[in-house]
């Protein structure tokens, strides 16, 4: 009996350590996914973000008139996505390190006010001057580039780039979702001109961007505070 005891826990010894093993396996590959899906936050959310705030706001005005003065989408479309690319880059770069640095639940309150303000900013009507489409001896490609990169500073959806940078603090998944962003708003205007501006309701576009806005802050406010 004895032995049989002891051969009864020899045997039970290898299984507890596989049980151990395989438990320990499961917790590395949950937390290894974890990354994964705040990458997709982050990607998701920014394209969500700038793709309704990109809606009549002056950089898709710009947009059509490039459009109206040279009748070249396609190299207007690449202006417009490598000068996001580089413009909002910098942005989420910015933002993810002023999180970095600043570190702390005051910071995140800071965040969690500037999605707050933003919300109010997307309510307001932009408008365009059609001075900072120039200079146009480059080219549609070029001029587009230029102007798209100069005119996104300090707009809108470059300080919302930033806010999404200090959230997520993750560049190149905040920085692609609100390219994709820009281009999901600027291609049809490129390709339908201000016909898209005239079938889309407007200001409806502007109250749901802005409460998306509001519900990040909302959130970010509430996770900082320790109420969720």
């Amino acid at each position: 009996m004895a032995h049989g005891g002891r051969s009864e826990t020899v045997r039970a010894r290898p299984m507890a350590l596989h049980l151990r093993s395989a438990g320990r396996d499961m917790r590395c590959r949950c937390v290894s996914a974890r990354p994964g899906d705040r990458h997709l936050e982050a990607l998701f959310t920014s394209t969500a973000v700038v793709a309704l705030a990109e809606i009549g706001d002056k950089t898709q005005l710009l947009a059509i008139v490039l459009a109206t003065r040279f009748k070249r989408p396609m190299p207007i479309v690449l202006g417009i996505l490598f000068a996001t690319l580089a413009n909002h880059f910098l942005a989420a770069l910015v933002g993810e390190q002023a999180a970095s640095l600043l570190d702390g639940r005051w910071f995140r309150y800071v965040v969690a006010a500037s999605f707050i303000a933003m919300a109010a900013w997307t309510l307001v009507p932009d408008t365009f001057d059609e001075e900072e489409a120039k200079p146009a001896r480059f080219g549609a490609f070029l001029t587009t580039l230029i102007a798209f990169f100069l005119v996104e500073m300090g707009d809108k959806t470059q300080i919302a780039t930033i806010a999404l940078g200090a959230r997520f603090q993750s560049v190149l998944p905040v920085m692609a979702g609100t390219t994709l962003g820009m281009l999901i708003a600027n291609v049809p205007a490129v390709f339908l001109g201000n016909a898209l501006i005239k079938r889309v309701p407007l200001s409806t576009v502007r109250i749901v961007a802005a409460s998306l806005f509001l519900g990040i802050g909302l959130w970010l406010l509430a996770q900082t505070a320790g109420i969720v």
